[in-house]
C-alpha cells in the first residue's frame, strides 16, 4: 500500500443544491422573465424540463452529505470546499430578495458542511448585482463559519472592476476569506445558444474578462492580500497574457495597474477543471505550482469524474502534484488535519 500524501486531497471546486433559496425566489415576480432570458442565452438545456431530467442522476449528490462523501471516498478525495450551485445567484433579485437568498444560502452550506465538519468546509454567495450589499453578504458568510463566498463574472451592469466592491475587496483581503470566481451566464448571450456553446466556450470567456477586470482595474494592487481563485484553470487568460502585457505597454488606457497584466496571474490561484492535461501543464509553468488547485466541479457534467486521476496524468514531479492535490488548498483555506486516504 502506497503512503499516505503529506496533505489531506482537497477538492477546492463542489457544489450544493439549495431547494430552500429556489423557495425564496419562486414567487417573485421577476424570475419567469429571468428564466426566459436564460433560454434564449443558453438554449434547450436551460428549460426547466430539461433542468429536471438533467439533475436527476446526480441529485443525491448535490444534497444529500452520505452520498457525497461516498463519492469523494471514491475518487480519493479527502475534503471538499463546497460553494453554492451558481444557479442560485439570481442577479436579478431586488435587494430584499437578494439578501434572503445569500442569508439562506450560508445556513444550508454550513448545516451541510457540519454534518462532517472534517471533511466538508464551505463557501457562501454575494449579490454582485448591489454592490453596496456585497460587504455585508460577505460578513454573513463568515459570521456561518464559512471560509469565503463564491461570486459570479458580471451581473448586469456590474463587472468585477465596479469601484462599489471597494468595500468587500477590502474587507475579503483584511479577513483572508477566499474569493471564488465561478461565472453563471455569458455575456455574448444568443451568439453561444447552440451547441451548448454557452458553457464551453462561454465560462472560459468569462473567466478571462473577469480576470482582466480586476487585474486591469488595479484591484490587486489596493489589495494585495485578497485571496482570490478562479474555477476552471482561469479560462483563457492564462493563455494570452502575452497579449495583456503588450496592450498595457503600447496603449496609454491599457496602463491603469501599475504592472504589465501577466506579473498578476501568480497572485491569484486556479483549479485544475481544464480537462487537458497539457492545458494544465501550462498553466502550472505560467503561475506556479503553489497557485493551482485540485477541483472537480462536482458533480456537473462538465467537471471531472475523477480530479485526483486528471492531476496524476499531467506527469508533474512529487512536490508539484502535492502541492496541488491538497498542500496548497489545506494552506488557502485554514484547514484542520484530517485522516488523508493512502
Amino acid at each position: 500500500m502506497a503512503a499516505a500524501p503529506a496533505s489531506p486531497t482537497v477538492d477546492v471546486h463542489a457544489h450544493l443544491l439549495i431547494p430552500a433559496v429556489e423557495q425564496v425566489v419562486a414567487e417573485h415576480p421577476d424570475l419567469r422573465a429571468h428564466q426566459d432570458a436564460e433560454r434564449r442565452r443558453t438554449g434547450a438545456g436551460a428549460d426547466p424540463a430539461a433542468a429536471r431530467a438533467f439533475l436527476a442522476p446526480i441529485i443525491g449528490k448535490l444534497t444529500d452529505v452520505a452520498v457525497r462523501l461516498q463519492a469523494m471516498d471514491a475518487t480519493g478525495v479527502d475534503v471538499q470546499v463546497v460553494s453554492p450551485s451558481p444557479n442560485h445567484y439570481h442577479p436579478w433579485a431586488d435587494p430584499q430578495t437578494a439578501e434572503a437568498v445569500y442569508r439562506t444560502a450560508h445556513a444550508a452550506v454550513a448545516e451541510h458542511c457540519a454534518a462532517a465538519p472534517q471533511r466538508l468546509v464551505g463557501l457562501g454567495l454575494v449579490p454582485l448585482q448591489h454592490p453596496h450589499l456585497t460587504a455585508a453578504a460577505l460578513r454573513d458568510a463568515l459570521d456561518a463559519g464559512l471560509r469565503g463566498v463564491e461570486v459570479s463574472s458580471y451581473a448586469g451592469t456590474v463587472e468585477l472592476s465596479d469601484p462599489g466592491l471597494e468595500e468587500f475587496w477590502a474587507l475579503a483581503a483584511e479577513s483572508g476569506a477566499v474569493v471564488f470566481l465561478h461565472p453563471f451566464g455569458c455575456s455574448m448571450d444568443e451568439r453561444l445558444g447552440d451547441w451548448y456553446l454557452a458553457n464551453i466556450v462561454g465560462q472560459p470567456v468569462e473567466h478571462a474578462v473577469a480576470l482582466s477586470h480586476v487585474i486591469f482595474s488595479g484591484v490587486l494592487d489596493r489589495h494585495p492580500g485578497l485571496r482570490l481563485l478562479a474555477a476552471h484553470g482561469g479560462g483563457y487568460l492564462p493563455t494570452h497574457l502575452g497579449r495583456a502585457d503588450r496592450g498595457w505597454h503600447v496603449r496609454p488606457e491599457s496602463r491603469t495597474c501599475a504592472a504589465p497584466p501577466s506579473s498578476y496571474a501568480a497572485r491569484m490561484w486556479y483549479d485544475t477543471v481544464v480537462h487537458s492535461p497539457a492545458v494544465l501543464r501550462h498553466l502550472v509553468e505560467v503561475v506556479g505550482a503553489d497557485r493551482v488547485l485540485l477541483g472537480s466541479d462536482f458533480p456537473f457534467d462538465m467537471g471531472s469524474d475523477d480530479p485526483v486521476a486528471d492531476l496524476a496524468a499531467a506527469g508533474f514531479d512529487d512536490a508539484t502534484a502535492t502541492a496541488i492535490r491538497g498542500g496548497t488548498a489545506a494552506d488557502l483555506f485554514a484547514l484542520a488535519p484530517v485522516d488523508a486516504h493512502p
